[in-house]
């Protein structure tokens, strides 16, 4: 796939991380084209010295567009996303852009709002419940996504949460949505969604990205009750940890233990830490992290690993980050230590385990997930 973005007779050089050899996918899509030559074509006036807010920016080609144009912001919720956008920010040798996390705090007095859609829209209503609350009347929201992810839902969220919305005609099979701050509508941003787990004496809270956000969802209820306990595991990782539950029974089962819970997620990390302050009587036990899988981790660290690997990179369905998430855990583990992973059944993951560790063992399934463990 070449890596090259031209427009305007301008070129960028694009590429996903992590980088991967024969890579197939692109570091952008029609709508980051069709964002670009909107706000280019339209001769949208930009101020050197008031920021631009990119919000949910893939590997960064939007905050590289516009990084000689003013103050870029760039706000995601994904440390693989942040890694890429600095990369290629180097790569192009731009002025780098503030990359902050969803949960920080916005520039005051931005000049113009660029928004990919997030797939999910508890976290697209939390971006617009925050640029409602600190838009002056001179800042444009202009989003993007591919026309098929556009519903009429959406633009009502952008109505009830933002202000006055229009949308475009398809290009590409992307389109546009062009919004207006109503400072009327400023509300208070919400709270975590919090419910109980009864069975396993717990109450979750879940920040607005993290997945399962009102309930424990079935691969995990799979999972909490297949979790090794023993003298013997010291040192173990929750790798993917989304909320965090995984590794707080963790936790409770092995009080000697240190856990490390591993996201790519902002808002899954803060998650996890502050559910590990509600549910473990010696918090200090657990420690969130976030990462791109298990880089920088030393060798012969952990004598337990518990993963369940997602099957998509920001919209691109891929294997590759659980294949990452493996190979990275038999590093880490020690001898003798343990892999344990859940993955629905057509996925197919005790074959890559077998390759990888030389043994796989079903130790639980249901009629859509099985829980694999392999051994080093």
């Amino acid at each position: 796939m070449k890596p090259e973005l031209t427009l305007h007779e301008r070129t960028l050089t694009l590429q996903r991380y992590p980088a991967r050899n024969n890579e197939t996918l692109q570091a952008w899509d029609a709508a980051d084209e069709y964002l670009i030559n909107h706000v280019t074509e339209a001769g949208i006036p930009l101020d050197p010295t008031r920021p631009i807010i990119i919000l949910n920016d893939s590997f960064g080609a939007l905050s590289c567009w516009f990084a000689d144009d003013g103050e870029v912001t760039t706000v995601t919720d994904s440390f693989i996303a942040k890694q890429g956008c600095m990369a290629n920010l180097t790569e192009n040798r731009l002025p780098p852009a503030s990359i902050i996390d969803c949960l920080a705090e916005l520039p005051e007095n931005p000049q113009l709002v660029l928004m990919k859609l997030p797939k999910n829209n508890r976290l697209l209503v939390w971006q617009l419940q925050q640029l409602c609350q600190l838009l002056p009347a001179d800042c444009p929201v202009i989003a993007a996504a591919k026309a098929r992810d556009i519903h009429s839902s959406t633009l009502k969220l952008f109505e009830k949460h933002l202000g006055e919305t229009k949308t475009s005609l398809a290009v590409k099979k992307a389109r546009l949505i062009f919004c207006q701050a109503n400072p009327a509508l400023a509300q208070p941003l919400p709270a975590p969604q919090q419910w109980d787990v009864p069975e396993h004496k717990m109450t979750l809270s879940n920040h607005a990205n993290v997945f399962s956000s009102d309930s424990l969802d079935i691969g995990a209820r799979l999972l909490l009750e297949h979790i090794p306990r023993g003298g013997q595991y010291q040192d173990i990782i929750d790798l993917g940890c989304g909320n965090g539950v995984i590794g707080i029974k963790a936790a409770r089962l092995n009080p000697q233990a240190k856990v490390i819970c591993v996201d790519e997620s902002y808002m899954a990390a803060a998650s996890a830490q502050m559910n590990a302050e509600h549910n473990l009587d010696n918090p200090d036990q657990l420690t969130a992290k976030v990462n791109n899988c298990l880089d920088g981790f030393p060798a012969q660290s952990a004598d337990l690993v518990l993963c369940n690997p997602p099957f998509h990179q920001q919209s691109a369905i891929t294997d590759h980050i659980a294949w990452q998430m493996f190979c990275d855990a038999k590093h880490a583990l020690r001898a003798n230590g343990k892999l344990v992973v859940i993955g629905n059944r057509h996925l197919g993951y005790g074959a890559k385990l077998k390759r990888l560790f030389g043994n796989v063992t079903v130790i639980a399934q249901n009629n859509k997930f099985v829980v694999y463990q392999s051994d080093k």
